[in-house]
């Protein structure tokens, strides 16, 4: 297992006044502020049925965020153990030197923690959800390595509703039960063997439990009740760690009101783990023999993960919604957006990327259901898409991005979905939207949503739109809309060079395509500002690998002469790592979308002083696996089979030891990279799980197989001769 740096919040205790043994009411109220856990999760798991509405997320060796009830909706930030010996010291099993996490099945969501402090203990927990209830089972066996008895506690820190400052919590029975002042989700944590003593008190106060147990290695509170704030429970597990006293079930239910929530977690643990866990491993078993089978270019192991975790990220009460990661990344982590409210989104954008390898490996149904929901939930009466929404498809941030418009577009005519009802709704406002968007193809936002302006890769989403939609209407014997589309796509495909291609700019003497012009211009020396804490700069000194969406959708060529050169421009620029570009390539240049320069998060109220010289930038965005998958892509349209394979490799090379894939890697351009806990190539602190990085494995892989993008719209590589 590599070695991490994790930030743990540091807390002031908010009483100095000791703990009671059989106080009703903890002191200490409201306790510290709530935070979520880190973002790079090494497991992520929920049942296939749509009647569990409970998501897990992984990590360091706990269990981090559990989602209830859909997927836009934290409810629990983490649970784990403390072990003891009563006199000599206490610790979270998290701090143990040894962690490993690994999937049981190869083809099911059913992730192992072992966490082994040598010589003194071993847990091993195993996590499944029960597909028949709201409930997280996880079957734990505790070893006790120094042939003495350890006490062994469970160590929960609910944060209900997405909100954590707001609980109450308490005891029912030998049960701890609590509930959200703000919204009707409680939880109950249970045993089998039950706990035989509990108690819920306030983090960071002395009726925290870990406070009050690592002060004399024991449990000395046992409060009753903790209401409305940011409360931790803690329950004393019957084992010993010794033979014939090593095995627990703990049962995390959810529900509307604490009785729901426990009813259902008796009622797994009466069902029992062994039940529980065959029934959820057949539910993945059966979802992949659905599906298309494993293609011989991929691991196979990341490749089942990849599928399966894509369909993890869809909400199960608004079908076809599926998130972006369920992992709340640097700031959005931090209790600076509270509720949180980022990555749990769903991005049309985002969701074609789903989609498309959804379709490639086979589950064309979820592709559909992805079509249902961008167009009757998610789609604005005017024809766009908001720039992100929450599952239920209200609109979140309220920007607007033209790709996100003709995205959806595009994957309704992958699927065949040009129907007239369809079309005259949804497909056709959309379109018309584009047309009639003033100065279109410029974009009030591109692809990495901080700024306006004419993008190759936005310009390239909305060609291919155009041209589609173009199809569709004529199939729907709408030939007027069908010429008005056709005639503004193949305009756009014409101009698009002369809209974002420099002829005179800094890095080559020949034109190269850059990020985006303000202003039309790529000639001008139009300054802007990066944004996510970049500098202001010359247009023409930012580039992106995002140009290749022009040959991906079919609008260029891969051998078109200012695509080749700004292949070269964007290696030399962006790309950083092992000569066979393990390591990938940056989003755009001075981009500082990543950790701050000591690899902490990235602060979005941090103050910066961002400059032009990069490696003095204060935050600084690091390498993306995706572009590995979309640079493998065009290698297949240059015939360089051998190249694409190298790009699905290096993409699996940065996978972790739960098979998930980040959203950035760590590269040797920039420290603290390479240094003890930021291993080169594999992810950093950002969102992982990322939907889109597994999405741009799955699909690559297919590619390779197909030889050639097997996502790309051949309507329009037909129509411009590519």
């Amino acid at each position: 297992m590599r070695a991490r740096c994790l930030w743990i919040p540091i807390v002031a205790l908010a009483l100095a006044l000791p703990a009671t043994s059989g106080a009703a009411t903890a002191p200490g109220a409201p306790g510290a502020n709530a935070t979520w856990t880190e973002a790079d999760k090494d497991g992520y798991g929920t049942s296939t049925t749509t009647v569990s509405k409970v998501w897990h997320t992984l990590d360091d060796g706990r269990l981090t965020e559990v989602f209830y009830p859909d997927l836009g909706t934290p409810s629990v930030r983490s649970l784990e153990f403390v072990v003891s010996d009563g006199k000599t010291f206490a610790e979270r099993d998290t701090q143990a030197r040894n962690r490993t996490v690994e999937l049981v099945d190869p083809r099911s969501l059913t992730y192992r923690q072992v966490n082994e402090q040598p010589r003194r203990y071993r847990i091993t927990k195993t996590y499944v959800t029960d597909p028949a209830r709201n409930v997280l089972l996880v079957d734990v066996k505790f070893e006790s390595l120094t042939g003495k008895r350890l006490d062994l506690y469970s160590y929960y820190d609910p944060g209900l509703g997405n909100d954590g400052m707001d609980d109450t919590g308490g005891s029912s029975g030998s049960s701890l039960v609590a509930s959200d002042s703000g919204s009707p989700v409680a939880s109950a944590l249970a045993a089998s063997p039950a706990f035989d003593r509990t108690s819920s008190g306030y983090l960071g106060a002395p009726s925290d439990g870990w406070e009050d147990i690592r002060a004399d290695y024991r449990m000395d509170g046992a409060y009753d009740s903790a209401p409305n704030g940011n409360i931790v429970q803690t329950g004393r597990v019957p084992l010993t760690g010794l033979s014939g006293s090593q095995s627990l079930t703990l049962a995390l239910g959810f529900g509307g009101t604490t009785s729901a929530a426990l009813g259902s977690a008796n009622a797994s643990l009466a069902a029992g783990f062994g039940a529980v866990s065959t029934s959820y491993e057949a539910g993945w078993h059966g979802y992949l023999s659905g599906l298309q089978g494993t293609p011989a270019s991929a691991d196979p192991a990341l490749y089942n993960a990849s599928v399966m975790t894509l369909a993890a990220h869809e909400d199960k009460t608004y079908r076809g919604g599926y998130i972006a990661s369920p992992t709340m990344p640097w700031v959005w982590g931090t209790g600076l957006e509270s509720p949180s409210g980022a990555y749990h989104l769903v991005w049309s954008r985002d969701l074609y990327e789903i989609a498309t390898a959804l379709i490639a490996a086979g589950d064309t149904a979820g592709a559909n259901r992805a079509v249902d929901y961008l167009f009757n939930r998610q789609q604005k009466p005017d024809g766009s898409f908001p720039q992100n929404s929450t599952v239920d498809g209200t609109p979140h941030w309220g920007n607007l991005q033209l790709d996100e418009v003709a995205d959806p577009i595009i994957l309704a005519w992958q699927l065949g979905r040009t129907d007239a009802t369809l079309y005259a709704q949804h497909i056709k406002k959309a379109a018309d939207f584009i047309v009639g968007f003033p100065n279109a193809p410029f974009s009030p936002q591109e692809r990495w949503e901080n700024q306006s302006g004419f993008s190759p890769a936005t310009i390239a989403s909305e060609i291919a739109g155009l041209v589609c939609a173009a199809d569709i209407a004529r199939r729907n014997g709408d030939s007027a809309s069908a010429a008005l589309y056709e005639r503004t796509a193949d305009d756009w495909q014409k101009r698009v060079e002369g809209w974002t291609a420099t002829n005179n700019g800094p890095y080559s003497p020949r034109p190269y395509y850059l990020r985006l012009t303000k202003d039309g211009r790529p000639n001008s020396g139009t300054a802007y500002n990066i944004g996510d804490s970049g500098p202001t700069v010359d247009q023409r000194k930012v580039v992106d690998p995002s140009y290749l969406e022009l040959v991906r959708l079919g609008v260029k060529s891969a051998t078109d002469p200012v695509i080749q050169n700004t292949v070269g421009v964007v290696d030399q620029q962006l790309a950083s790592g092992s000569s066979s570009g393990r390591y990938f390539w940056h989003r755009f240049n001075f981009d500082g979308y990543g950790e701050k320069k000591d690899g902490s998060p990235w602060d979005i109220g941090f103050a910066s002083n961002p400059t032009e010289d990069w490696s003095n930038n204060t935050t600084i965005g690091r390498n993306w696996p995706i572009f590995g998958g979309e640079r493998g892509e065009y290698e297949l349209l240059r015939g360089n089979s051998a190249g694409a394979r190298s790009r699905l490799a290096n993409m699996a090379a940065a996978a972790n030891d739960g098979q998930m894939l980040p959203e950035q890697v760590w590269a040797p351009d920039f420290p603290p990279a390479g240094g003890a806990g930021f291993p080169l190539g594999e992810g950093t602190f950002s969102a992982t799980p990322l939907a889109w990085s597994h999405a741009q494995y799955v699909r690559l892989a297919w590619s390779i197989d197909a030889g050639r993008p097997v996502e790309r719209p051949s309507i329009v590589a037909a129509r411009y001769g590519n």
